[in-house]
């Protein structure tokens, strides 16, 4: 069995970003290395393996069809801000013509802004998320026609 090595910086940054937010799990890979953190369950030891086929969750609202068409979706778990600072108006409203590129919201993880941009030109018809509200990976945050 190989050893176990423990990044315990991470897994405090990770656990300082689920206070930050009120996230109740995080999880953070890179390559075949993954670590979670989780608050109020159970311990859990995870090992990356190949991909075995599971039963679909009965409710789950998306299947395999993935985001709706046009939607752009959150690259990192954190909070989303709609603008650069509190007395800024928001970076995009519904209506407004986006070039590729264009930030259209800031995401804050451990402590650092990132910026979400167009992955393409488009019209803003659906803004899904709030400012200063946490998100998941993937989740969808704006809709582009």
């Amino acid at each position: 069995m190989a050893k176990l090595d423990i990044n315990e910086e991470m897994v405090r940054k990770l656990a300082e970003l689920l206070d930050e937010t009120n996230l109740t799990e995080i999880e953070y890979s890179v390559g075949d290395q993954s670590i979670r953190v989780s608050r109020g369950g159970q311990p859990v030891m995870s090992t990356v393996t190949s991909a075995v086929p599971q039963a679909p969750a009965a409710a789950a609202p998306q299947t395999s069809d993935g985001p709706r068409p046009g939607a752009v979706t959150a690259p990192m778990p954190g909070v989303i801000y709609v603008a650069e600072n509190p007395e800024s108006p928001p970076l995009i409203k519904v209506g407004d013509t986006v070039a590729e590129g264009q930030t259209l919201m800031l995401i804050e993880a451990m402590k650092t802004f990132s910026q979400v941009r167009a992955p393409r030109a488009g019209r803003v018809v659906e803004i899904l998320v709030s400012d200063r509200t946490p998100v998941e990976f993937g989740e969808e945050l704006v809709i582009l026609e």
